[in-house]
């Protein structure tokens, strides 16, 4: 994947190449595992974060996962 701005998304890091990033699946796993959770309303966003934080060892804000669910919401309505 392209790197775009100076900010590498939750779930990837950067390649040897510094220009490209590249996933990591642990944290993608996780991560759509939590917005599960997040969007059924059994783990609250600050929670959902400290559960990222732990089992990923990566650092996430509420805020920063908040985005990220209404990114995927609103692009998810785009594609009906």
């Amino acid at each position: 994947m392209k790197r775009t701005s100076s900010t590498i998304p939750y779930g990837f890091k950067l390649s040897k190449d510094p220009k490209y990033l590249e996933a990591v699946p642990e944290e993608l796993e996780e991560l759509e595992h939590i917005k599960t959770l997040v969007k059924t309303k059994s783990l609250s966003l600050r929670d959902a974060a400290d559960w990222l934080y732990h089992s990923t060892g990566r650092p996430i804000s509420h805020v920063g996962l908040k985005k990220i669910i209404d990114k995927d919401e609103r692009l998810g309505q785009e594609s009906r």
